[in-house]
């Protein structure tokens, strides 16, 4: 490929470099010049541009993605049409991502300009989701090189097969048992029961039987054998005290009915107790109490494998360590997405979640003003707010109004955000989450709660809690904190819709976090302004520019 400043006579055919301004239109990088292009720039004064022409071995950048993401596809996953130098690959069933790091980063090493990203390895996906994406970095590549590239995706000799695919999940019957002790009590037992249905339903699974019984190993073993004999597959145990080694009772018992246990412990947290045993056919796991809570756990790791197909040795979970800490917050999701269209096939499965600004209330505590409406460095309160969730990931974004809504809607002028309004508003908070909800929808999966008069929270603070959410992992709620104070807003999975629709008075749905503590993950912000809000006369005047404090 040559490339470099050419005259613009010369340029019927290049493809340019750089983005021009061509009278009132915008050349965008990437563009092939037609003869009409070179006409254009000529009347438009441009005597050279900068562009890349490519030769009789080259691929251009499109035709490059695509054959290389052609031949690292694998079962279970599929290619999607290439655009600006890049071809995504997504999952077309629900289950684990297997790759081969090894070929991948040897196919890394061809050639700087072509290069795969994935997920990581064993990460849980579902149909629709973004696997992996081969981008190419130069307008084109050398056929050489990418057949190169193609040899090491498709695999030879003793690595035969792509170097990306999904391993499926496959329906299995599950048991769960948990043993008492004097004082367990039974909602304790009942509550897991739920949270154990809900993670399998993840896995295309089902809690097929349930059983409780005493802590003691004649117990246990007999419940275990009771499991095996009814052909159950995996068998979860939950004690009602934690295994602390090889010779507690659930181990002991596993040994007892006729079965082995392969290892004990793993370098995860939560989850550094669990157990990987076999009773026959039957896999058992036994497990930590960490794991009666929906929040992402290391057994979690071990279940979806097995259930997928695919196997797990105790050397296997000796090297979970790496990324093992469960506990940390995950990073911010880069939107590559967009960059690429999904194959015709496949749902967008990436969680879409609007926004709802409750703007309806009378600001009794502020007299005669709309708090709304007060200015903030040059901007009506309630704008403030409006214009963090516009440069945030969030859509769509739906505004409540209520008293004085005309005045409202002027301050919103222009704005991109859908307006309702809340007739009765007099009544409470409650009635404008309850439109507010209403009119978000049935193609969101989850809704930012802001209210109005919060307005040092920022873009950034609401792509923090989108890019914790996740479903799949029992992050259900997300909270921001300051500190290790829980602020606003808060971001609720269209689960709870029905519940806080049914919240009366002039309330949120904050109260209802309580009730979900299990499915409520705090996510940590560097700064105040999520504890922030001005309801009074005294707190307005004491606000000052840049105000939120720093951790």
């Amino acid at each position: 490929m040559k490339f470099g400043a050419i005259p613009v006579a010369e340029a019927a055919g290049a493809i340019l470099a750089h983005s021009l301004k061509v009278g009132g239109t915008t050349f965008k990088k990437g563009r092939v010049l037609a003869p009409a292009d070179v006409a254009a720039l000529s009347n438009a004064g441009y005597t050279s541009v900068t562009a890349a022409r490519l030769e009789a071995d080259d691929l251009d950048e499109n035709a490059a993605a695509e054959r290389v993401a052609e031949a690292a596809v694998g079962t279970n996953v599929a290619a999607g049409r290439p655009s600006t130098g890049r071809c995504n690959i997504f999952a077309e069933a629900r289950g684990i991502a297997m790759l081969d790091a090894a070929r991948i980063n040897r196919l890394n090493l061809v050639d700087e300009a072509v290069t795969i990203a994935t997920v990581p390895p064993f990460a849980q996906v579902e149909p629709g989701d973004l696997v992996a994406t081969v981008k190419i970095i130069t307008f084109a590549v050398p056929k050489a090189v990418v057949d190169r590239c193609r040899t090491l995706a498709i695999g030879a000799g003793d690595r035969v097969g792509p170097v990306v695919r999904v391993a499926a999940y496959r329906p299995m019957k599950i048991g769960l048992l948990q043993t008492r002790l004097p004082g367990t009590k039974e909602s304790v037992l009942d509550k897991t029961v739920d949270v154990t249905r809900g993670r399998l339903m993840t896995l295309s699974s089902s809690l097929d039987r349930e059983l409780r019984c005493g802590h003691s190993e004649d117990e246990v073993a007999a419940s275990l054998a009771a499991l095996r004999d009814e052909g159950i597959d995996i068998a979860l145990v939950l004690g009602a005290s934690a295994i602390v080694d090889r010779r507690d009772v659930v181990p002991a018992a596993i040994e007892r009915s006729g079965g082995a246990v392969e290892h004990f412990g793993m370098p995860v947290d939560p989850g550094n107790l669990m157990l990987l045993a076999a009773l026959g056919r039957m896999r058992v796991l036994g497990l930590p109490g960490s794991a009666r809570s929906i929040r992402l756990h290391g057994f979690d790791w071990v279940l979806q494998r097995i259930v997928a197909g695919v196997p797990v040795t105790g050397e296997d979970l000796m090297r979970m360590g790496v990324g093992g800490l469960l506990k940390e917050i995950p990073s911010r999701p880069l939107p590559r997405e967009a960059a690429a269209p999904r194959p015709a096939t496949g749902p967008q499965r990436a969680p879409r979640v609007g926004a709802l600004i409750l703007a309806a209330g009378q600001s009794r505590r502020m007299g005669s003003v709309n708090k709304l409406l007060a200015d903030i460095e040059g901007r009506p309160m309630v704008a403030r707010v409006a214009d963090a969730l516009l440069a945030s990931q969030a859509r769509p974004i739906v505004v409540v109004t209520g008293h004085q809504a005309e005045r409202v809607r002027e301050a919103l002028a222009g704005r991109d955000v859908r307006f309702v309004h809340n007739p009765d508003y007099a009544e409470g908070l409650s009635t404008s989450l309850r439109v507010g909800l209403a009119a978000l929808g049935d193609d969101v999966d989850g809704a930012t709660i802001c209210l109005g008069d919060m307005p040092d929270v920022t873009p950034a603070h609401i792509d923090r809690l989108i890019a914790s959410f996740d479903p799949a992992a029992g992050r259900t709620i997300c909270v921001p904190t300051f500190n290790g104070k829980r602020g606003n807003p808060v971001l609720w999975d269209r689960r709870f819709f029905k519940d806080m629709a049914s919240v009366s008075g002039d309330v949120g749905a904050r109260h209802l976090i309580g009730d979900y503590e299990d499915a409520v993950h705090e996510v940590a912000m560097p700064d105040s302004g999520v504890l922030n809000d001005f309801d009074t006369p005294e707190a307005l005047a004491a606000r000052k520019p840049g105000r939120e404090a720093k951790a």
